[in-house]
Formats: structure tokens, sequence, C-alpha cells
């Protein structure tokens, strides 16, 4: 028998589960249709080389305190200085993961009295570090600059003060659609305020270079960018890119860059390698290209799916327990794709998140739809 403190605990997980809403950790299996190891990074030979001759040359695989108590160690200040200058930046911070950078970010620079304005679709971490924030914070409907424009003006009319932060991601990791970029930068500079673009998804795979979906609008001097290193670049941490300004506030005012032990150094040297891979061998964005054109053309003609024009390729499904169940069976095919269900996306749209690597190859793309046509009609009868 349970003990009776733990009853509470039990009952929300026994109400998710009812719902189809429980999670549970489940192994690697199958073929990667799941991951964000978009351009096969991950366990590139190269990398992991690299990573090798970092331990053969004596960098320590832990910071052994924060940056500011001796952790600060040169694989992080190396980092920095290259990833600053790949991404044409005039400053870059190095965090342990894409969801501290955005905690430490919301909760620091927008101050008292300003606003953030932000996609209601934005990542969980920025809703996070909005929600520690001492501003004022609106979301408004996904994708549309207008509705941007409008609550800033709304709050301006009703006595706001300060600067508004209008928050985004470039690419959208459930829907796999892109926002636009350069719209909200103009919107930005018309109000006065800034901008915070959320790369996760779009590193090292969209913009010029593998940049970015807002490369070439950092110089403005008003743009925060975001570019996490465990999607596309096969590591882990985040680089935040800002003017010196603000990196040096965060510095000295963002509670969990400061108290926090520093990413590992040898992850460090792994994200530096990483960064010279993208540029070195552009040929993995364009057989990326290539396989996510593959992977639309084949969605549409067989399933009738209109494709996001991007990587991250969404199948709706609306029921959980349905898409927990379609899931279930590609994986047990040989596929490994997830089930995707609130809070994660909004009530009603619970989906399978598709994901195109690297990994995979045309041949099993196509399989995969085959079987996945076959599995959504067998649901419906």
């Amino acid at each position: 028998m349970s003990s009776p403190a733990l009853a509470r605990y039990e009952a929300t997980l026994d109400g998710l589960a009812r719902r189809s809403r429980i999670r549970a950790l489940a192994p690697q299996h199958g073929v990667d249709f799941t991951s964000n190891d978009y351009l096969g990074l991950a366990n590139a030979p190269r990398l992991k080389a690299a990573i090798a001759a970092a331990i053969d040359r004596g960098v320590s695989a832990g910071a052994g305190g924060s940056r500011l108590l001796r952790g600060n160690h040169p694989e992080h200040e190396a980092l920095e200085a290259e990833a600053a200058a790949f991404f044409r930046v005039e400053r870059v911070l190095y965090f342990g993961s894409g969801f501290a950078a955005n905690v430490a970010l919301f909760s620091s620079l927008p101050q008292r009295d300003d606003l953030i304005v932000h996609d209601a679709l934005i990542h969980a971490s920025a809703h996070d570090g909005i929600a520690a924030s001492k501003a004022e914070a609106v979301a408004v409907p996904h994708n549309e600059v207008d509705a941007f424009d409008r609550a800033i003006r709304r709050w301006r009319k009703a006595g706001g003060k300060g600067r508004p932060w209008i928050a985004v991601e470039s690419l959208y990791s459930m829907d796999g659609d892109q926002a636009t970029v350069a719209d909200l930068a103009d919107l930005a500079d018309r109000h006065d305020g800034f901008l915070v673009v959320d790369e996760a998804h779009a590193s090292g795979v969209f913009g010029p270079g593998g940049r970015g979906l807002a490369s070439g609008l950092e110089s403005r001097g008003n743009i925060v960018v975001l570019h996490t290193c465990g999607k596309a670049l096969g590591v882990s941490g985040a680089l935040l890119g800002l003017p010196s300004v603000l990196a040096d506030y965060l510095i000295n005012r963002a509670r969990n860059f400061i108290y926090s032990t520093a990413p590992s150094p040898l992850m460090a040297s792994g994200v530096r390698e990483a960064l010279r891979m993208i540029a070195d061998e552009p040929e993995r964005r364009m057989r990326l290209e290539g396989l996510k054109n593959f992977a639309g053309e084949q969605l549409s003609s067989r399933l009738g799916i209109s494709p996001s024009g991007s990587q991250i390729l969404p199948v709706m499904i609306g029921d959980n327990a349905r898409s927990l169940r379609i899931a279930d069976r590609m994986r047990a095919e040989g596929y490994d794709i997830r089930a995707i269900r609130p809070p994660t996306v909004p009530e009603g749209t619970a989906r399978l998140r598709i994901s195109i690597t690297l990994n995979v190859d045309e041949e099993q793309i196509a399989d995969m739809v085959q079987r996945l046509a076959t599995a959504l009609e067998e649901e419906r009868s």
C-alpha cells in the first residue's frame, strides 16, 4: 500500500492516464524519425574524433564550478569567440541547455516596465522564463505579425512606458512552419523594442551557411538570437547571441548563469567542431533539403498532407489515445515515431511529429509513409 503522502501525486498521474496524457520514458528503437539530429552530427566520426582529441590534450569533462568561480574554461571562451564570428553577432554566451538560456534571457533582460509579446506556440522554456520575469507579458495568435503590433499599441495606449520584447521561434518545433523574422525585426524597430529569435530548429539547417533564419539581422543591435547545440549541431548546450552590453548584464544578473556549474568544457570543444563541420560540409544541408522535399512529396501524394516546408512534418491526429496507438504501431514496425499530445501542443491537436534527418534515406522514408498510410486507414475503419 502506498503512503498517504504520495496519494495526491498518484491521483494526478491517474488523471493523466485517463486522458491519454501520461508520459513515460521509452528507449531508442528502430529507424530515427523522431530526433532533432537533423544533420546526422551526433554520431559523426569527425565530431567524435575531435572530442577524443580534446581529451588527449587535457580538456576536462567537468568545469568544477560556475563561470564566475573558476569554471570559466579556455574552451568556453574559444567557443564563444568562434560562435560570435560564425553567427556574425557581437557576443555569444554559452549555456548548458536551450532551456537554461531561455530562462536566463526572459527572466533577466526585460525590465519591470517592459512588455513581452510572444507567439502562443513559443517553446516551453521561453514560457518558463517569461513567467519568472517582472515584465508584463501577453501571448498573441501564432504567426500573426499584425497581432504583435496590435498588442504593443494597446499596451502603449494603456500607459506602457518601457520597451516591448517580441519573442518568436524562427522555425516552430511542433508545426514546422517559419516566422516572418524580417517583418518582426522591422516591427521591433518601429516600436523601439527588441526581437528575440529562438533558432533552435533552424540553426545549422536554414539561412546562409546554416546560420539561421535571422541571419543578417543581428547587426541592428536590438536582436537576440538563441542557437541550441543539441539539435542540428549534434552535441549539447546553447549559444545566446546578443549585444555585448546585454551579455555583461546577464553575467551580472541571470541567476541560472551565475549560480549554475558551467557547461562541460569537453562539450564546448565538441560544439566548436560542430560549427566547423557546418561550415566545411554544406553538402549535409543539401542532402537534408532533398530528403525533406522527398518526404513532403510522399506525405502529400499518399496521405494528402500538405508539407510544412521544413524537416519537421506534423501528421495531425487530434485524439490523444489514437495518436498513441498509431505511434506504438509504427515503433513495432521498426520506425521510431512519437505521439505529441497536450499540453505540449494545444488541446485537440495531438499529432505524430515526423522529423527528417540524415539518419534515414529515401527508401526508408517511402516505406515509413506507406506503413503510416495503412495504420491511419485501419484506425479509421
